[in-house]
């Protein structure tokens, strides 16, 4: 809060200032002015979420939390499995006996299938297809 304030009058109905000391309490507000002012902020973040301007900051901030996590475990998770890919495509080309041609119809044809099946490869699939 800024040390710079200025005075004014507000007029109340008498249940609405009754009520005004309980939820200062509630909230931990030092007084009823720190309480007015940040209800006054919160309604003019809610306002303006409506209006489609931007999210409230507790939220904006809550998400950009969530999406930061979630996107480093992804990223962990898929250098991860880069490594764990590359390893195995080496072990599989040292003792694999493939020519280029048939290697890039491979390629062609894995592409196809990964965009068909949105990346839900069945090992079972592949199996029968390598195998008949």
């Amino acid at each position: 809060m800024t040390t710079n304030k200025q005075r004014t009058t507000i007029w109340l109905s008498p249940e609405i200032f009754d009520s005004l000391d309980s939820i200062t309490e509630r909230n931990n507000c030092r007084s009823r002015s720190e309480l007015i002012e940040k209800a006054i902020k919160f309604y003019d973040g809610y306002t303006r979420s409506q209006e489609n301007e931007y999210l409230p900051i507790a939220l904006s901030s809550a998400l950009n939390g969530i999406v930061k996590t979630s996107e480093d475990r992804i990223a962990r998770v898929l250098f991860k499995n880069a490594v764990e890919l590359a390893m195995m495509m080496n072990v599989l080309s040292a003792t694999a006996e493939i020519d280029e041609t048939t290697l890039r119809k491979l390629r062609a044809k894995c592409i196809k299938d990964v965009k068909g099946t949105l990346g839900k490869i069945n090992f079972e699939e592949v199996y029968k297809y390598q195998n008949t």
